[in-house]
């Protein structure tokens, strides 16, 4: 699974939104991005749709995440609303197919359509998202449960909680985080802290931001935007390392928890 990706939530939404939408996605994958991220929920199934029309062509070298409603979960829900998802995307596979968040449906169910999925070539893995040490650890008690390839949470410097239980109960098991909303829908943006910190590197703050998720070990990041010069910047990210001065720096700005807290979702 690669470290780096892109969003697609809020795509799909406007008809009259699309061809700027198509157009950052294949500025992406020209500019070496594979990893893009999508969900059923997203526009209605609009921004599945989205995605063929950019990566037309080019479903060999990308990594396609998607992700099934938590009240279609149930065994033959899951593989239903898997199908409809493939429909959309002109795919014959999903790379990695996640539960959106834990809802109604026993997750030994979900896990098993998932099982199945794979099976019959429709998935290559799967995933959750949305889960925290609680549910984690249930689904590690059913069958193929530790099959898991990866946790899709909100995780930011803005946003540390599962640093106190999740991150560490996830790294001893050697499940990959997917971070989403890595600059928290442009609000750290605003952070004077962030600014200052950024400004004395000679970096952007979605850069110091984005680049901070990246330091650490067994991170994906998929920020979203629908502007290809923010992508561009984002992109800046990818090459700037962190010393341990910046790291603390940040640490005194936007501190470690230092207790329990649930799970953020946006």
């Amino acid at each position: 699974m690669p470290r780096f990706g892109i969003g697609t939530w809020r795509m799909g939404e406007r008809a009259s939104a699309a061809q700027a939408e198509i157009a950052v996605i294949q500025a992406a994958i020209e500019r070496g991005v594979t990893l893009i991220d999508t969900a059923e929920m997203y526009g209605d199934g609009g921004a599945e749709e989205v995605i063929a029309q950019a990566v037309a062509g080019n479903r060999e070298r990308l990594y396609l995440v998607s992700k099934v409603y938590p009240h279609n979960a149930s065994r033959s829900g899951t593989i239903t609303a898997c199908e409809r998802s493939l429909k959309r995307l002109r795919m014959d596979y999903i790379d990695c197919y996640l539960l959106h968040w834990p809802g109604e449906h026993p997750i030994a169910e979900t896990v098993d359509a998932f099982e199945t999925l794979k099976a019959q070539g429709k998935i290559r893995a799967w995933g959750v998202s949305n889960f925290d040490v609680a549910d984690m650890q249930e689904l590690a008690t059913v069958t193929n449960g530790t099959n898991v390839a990866t946790n899709q949470v909100l995780y930011n410097l803005s946003r540390r909680g599962i640093e106190f239980d999740l991150l560490p109960w996830q790294r001893e098991r050697r499940i990959p985080t997917m971070a989403y909303s890595p600059i928290e829908q442009a609000r750290l943006l605003e952070s004077t802290k962030l600014k200052s910190i950024a400004l004395d590197m000679s970096v952007t703050p979605a850069q110091l931001a984005i680049a901070w998720l990246l330091a650490q070990p067994e991170m994906i990041v998929i920020p979203k935007t629908t502007h290809i010069a923010r992508l561009d910047e984002n992109l800046g990210a990818l090459s700037l390392a962190l010393d341990a001065t910046t790291l603390s720096a940040l640490d005194r700005a936007f501190a470690p928890p230092r207790m329990r807290a649930p799970l953020s979702m946006l």
